[in-house]
């Protein structure tokens, strides 16, 4: 039930950048019409020289010649036959997003775009998860072997969002290709729920010919002597490599593992690895792993501190709630103090302040809180659960600049932004972009005035308009996320560039959040 209700909260939040906003399905070029049909937010970007950028019109016509001699590459598939590649968790009425989000790019260079894209700030993660889950057609190239479906499942992972990798596996069917059930039992490993694909295995065989996965799989189903006998063969014809056939061998039979030296761990665990460290009693601590082994320590066997950890890992990347973070930032009271314990006593302390609803309780818990919250990289997900609350107290000095800034953070930053006094410097533009427009004047500082052009009649790059042109919307959100890392790191056209262009395809919303987290997260000011 924890499980179920983790990934509903994580696809409510992912979903939550584009529901926000009006659909993107509601412009018209994606539908296929003729004029751009733009949300009020959002009016047709003007071409260079005059007249509109039209984003997507409709398709050029082609000429009646082929271009080559050559015999086209046909991709066959049964007629009716559903397509893995489509499978998603969010449907376009929840994202806004199109069917046709992937259909006009190539497998080939979606792959390796998923794979390297790093968004900068917690608005471009909760997009990414939204393309990750999102129903959509298969891109071209994919032909029966779904390597997009792979690459999102592989993302999901390396993100630590077990729970919805699970579902979309469930979705497509774990047993429909040998690389769908390496990438399920993976996940089932990192969420302690490895025997649905163990009994698959079992029933075909053909899943996997990974000798430690049939061995494991086979002792987890209780054929213990089958296991044995494979082990036993697998080490005799060197099958298995030293540490495996060690770790597996330890596992068949415990009393082994009595008085000898522990096993070296690998620095790159597999989860199978993991998971059988653990049973020897010899648990890897996660902190030191890729964050998809954080998951594990949210399974209820882990001690609380352990559980802090990973969630706190988990929620810097959106691949976990807010609020279960808060639950289990309240569960009990802090065991010491220092890191994740001065933040739970800091969160406990904000937390009780705003319910009495006192203001000179409230300053003083939010001046302790903000600092801890920022140096753990989560300062986001406390002004998702505290901003506007903090906004509505009469909070003075440098207490009201701080809730202000967490309202701005907060679902709430266009009501915030209304409501604030004229600012100068930094806050008159995050105010001005909060509300859909440029400050006047633009700001001197740089990386301030590359994100005011993007509200200032800038267009997005002549590449990414062709693509748009050429209905690749996927692939330009995803570059468009590429290009604000690029941004965020110094190279402010690229800032402008990218901000424009989730613009011209309706991500108004998401593009305003990124800006002012970038902002307001980059601002070492605040802590002085």
């Amino acid at each position: 039930m924890r499980s179920k209700a983790a990934l509903v909260v994580l696809l409510s939040a992912a979903a939550s950048p584009l529901a926000a906003q009006d659909p993107i399905s509601a412009i018209d070029w994606l539908n296929g019409g003729g004029e751009t049909n733009a949300p009020a937010v959002l009016q047709p970007l003007p071409r260079p020289g005059g007249g509109a950028l039209p984003v997507l019109p409709r398709p050029l016509d082609e000429p009646p010649v082929a271009s080559s001699g050559t015999s086209p590459e046909v991709e066959i598939q049964p007629l009716g036959a559903p397509s893995p590649e489509a499978v998603g968790l969010l449907p376009m009425s929840a994202t806004g997003l199109p069917r046709s989000l992937w259909q006009a790019s190539e497998a080939q260079v979606l792959v390796p775009l998923i794979r390297a894209v790093d968004p900068a700030v917690p608005a471009l993660s909760a997009l990414l998860f939204t393309l990750l889950l999102a129903e959509a057609d298969a891109p071209r190239g994919s032909g029966s072997g779904a390597p997009l479906l792979l690459a999102r499942l592989d993302r999901l992972l390396a993100e630590g969002a077990v729970d919805p990798g699970l579902a979309l596996v469930d979705r497509a069917g774990g047993t429909a290709s040998p690389a769908l059930f390496t990438r399920w039992f993976d996940l089932a490993l990192l969420s302690g729920a490895e025997e649905p694909p163990c009994r698959a295995l079992q029933r075909q065989p053909a899943l996997s010919d990974d000798l430690a996965t049939r061995i494991y799989c086979d002792a987890r189903i209780g054929d213990w002597d089958h296991a044995a006998t494979v082990l036993g063969t697998a080490r005799a014809l060197g099958q298995l490599g030293e540490r495996d056939s060690e770790l597996l061998t330890r596992f068949l039979d415990p009393g082994l593992a009595d008085g000898a030296a522990p096993v070296p761990p690998p620095p790159r665990p597999t989860p199978l690895q993991f998971r059988l460290f653990e049973a020897m009693g010899e648990a890897l601590p996660t902190p030191p792993l890729p964050r998809a082994f954080a998951a594990a320590d949210l399974s209820g066997t882990s001690g609380w501190r352990a559980q802090l950890l990973a969630a706190e890992r988990l929620a810097q990347r959106g691949a976990l709630s807010e609020n279960r973070l808060l639950g289990l930032y309240s569960d009990r009271k802090p065991a010491a103090s220092g890191g994740v314990w001065d933040r739970v006593a800091a969160i406990q302390s904000l937390e009780a302040a705003l319910e009495s609803g006192r203001a000179d309780l409230a300053g003083p818990a939010l001046l302790k809180a903000w600092p801890q919250m920022r140096s753990a990289g989560l300062l986001v997900p406390m002004a998702r659960l505290f901003g506007a609350r903090l906004a509505a107290l009469p909070l003075e000095g440098r207490a009201g600049a701080l809730a202000q800034r967490a309202a701005l953070l907060s679902q709430e930053y266009e009501t915030t932004a209304r409501a604030m006094a004229p600012q100068r410097g930094l806050m008159a533009t995050v105010a001005a972009v909060a509300q859909g427009r440029a400050p006047d004047p633009l700001p001197d500082a740089a990386q301030q005035a590359a994100i005011a052009r993007a509200w200032a009649g800038a267009t997005p790059p002549a590449t990414l308009a062709e693509m748009l042109r050429q209905r690749r919307l996927g692939e330009v959100i995803l570059r468009a996320t590429a290009l604000f890392t690029a941004g965020a790191e110094g190279n402010h056209g690229d800032l402008t560039d990218a901000l424009v262009t989730l613009r011209a395809v309706g991500l108004e919303d998401t593009a305003r959040r990124a800006a002012i987290q970038l902002m307001i997260l980059g601002d070492e000011g605040a802590l002085r």
